[in-house]
């Protein structure tokens, strides 16, 4: 046999039907619209300028304590309810939980002037009221996702009202470490890198700028088309992909004043660790935090790194607290159901069962 047969002999055929099958669903996917998302269930409860809180009622009501769900200001809320088998929210209610969602919105130019205190004291702190208020329920269970566990921390931190249960899920805590390039992440704690005058020329901070920004700093926004050509043959993750593809590009606008604060407060002086941050003329302090306390990250996770996250397990006073590290990813911790699975894992025993 000759050199170049045996070498053939080696290399496996090419499947042209499967290929070509292959391609044509990736030409397919880029060019068709994005899909429609699909939300669990809801009801309208309450509004305030572009905010909207809505009520998802559980399949079968199993536990007396509400959830509030908190996400982020920098992303549209939806990656939490993107369609059945999906979304947390609808595996929260499966598992027999009332949940309150509330999304903030995206901010018009008249809002430039919205700061962080704003979306805490004024937006939060009225939303679950009004979530008390509707359930009848005397506690409350809250839930923050990413920067929305920032914010779910520094209100469970000031707020008077009755949070039983507290869950933080790949929360940034600590903001000397990051995604962020070293020499950016230096550049902003030695202010040689100034976000102000953006702020201030924009008013309110463009979807495009937002969405160019976390496109320039994570792989979240590079690897998907990788892996959509080479898993193009399995529908159901073909289906998920167009979702979160939708996600990622569907970025919201953000207040100048709330983007200052945001990145002088918290980025540059790391103010929420290391002391020092005021919301509402009040110091925030994270040992005020005295309720049942759970604390979980991803082992893969590309935009908030563990290290950002452990430090708060030790800043509050909660003598029921957890801490765990979960296989898995930022964004796929959202769209595979483990969120709902570990959310529920440790609610559960907590919730009041009826």
């Amino acid at each position: 046999m000759s050199p170049i047969a045996s070498v053939t002999n080696l290399v496996p055929l090419l499947d042209i039907e499967k290929e070509t099958a292959r391609w044509n669903t990736v030409y397919k996917v880029l060019t068709e619209p994005k899909p429609d998302i699909a939300s669990s269930q809801r009801e309208i409860i309450w509004k305030k300028n572009k905010s909207t809180l809505y009520y998802h009622p559980s399949k079968e009501k199993k536990y007396q304590i509400p959830i509030f769900l908190v996400y982020s200001l920098l992303n549209k809320p939806y990656i939490l309810d993107i369609g059945e088998g999906s979304s947390v929210v609808g595996g929260l209610t499966e598992r027999g939980y009332d949940v309150y969602f509330l999304d903030w919105g995206s901010p018009g130019y008249e809002d430039n002037d919205i700061t962080l205190d704003d979306y805490i004291l004024d937006y939060l702190e009225k939303g679950v009221k009004r979530a008390l208020r509707h359930s009848g329920a005397k506690e409350i269970s809250m839930i923050g996702y990413c920067l929305g566990g920032t914010i779910a921390a520094i209100f469970a931190s000031l707020t008077k009202l009755p949070i039983k249960n507290l869950v933080l899920a790949t929360v940034p805590i600590d903001f000397s470490v990051g995604i962020v390039p070293d020499k950016w992440l230096k550049g902003l704690q030695k202010g040689i890198i100034n976000f102000d005058r953006l702020s201030e020329v924009y008013g309110v901070i463009p979807s495009e700028i937002m969405y160019g920004m976390f496109r320039g700093l994570s792989p979240v926004y590079v690897s998907p088309m990788i892996n959509l050509i080479s898993r193009a043959h399995d529908a159901e993750y073909v289906k998920k992909w167009r979702q979160m593809d939708k996600w990622t590009k569907d970025a919201a606008s953000f207040s100048g004043a709330a983007f200052k604060q945001l990145f002088n407060d918290l980025y540059k002086d790391n103010k929420l660790l290391k002391g020092g941050l005021k919301i509402g003329g009040r110091t925030v302090d994270l040992k005020n935090i005295t309720c049942s306390f759970y604390v979980f990250s991803t082992s893969r996770d590309t935009l908030i790194l563990e290290e950002q996250s452990l430090p708060v397990i030790d800043m509050v006073s909660s003598k029921d607290k957890t801490y765990q590290v979960f296989e898995g990813g930022h964004v796929s911790l959202a769209l595979t159901g483990k969120f709902a699975t570990f959310a529920d894992n440790w609610l559960s025993t907590r919730s009041q069962e009826i």
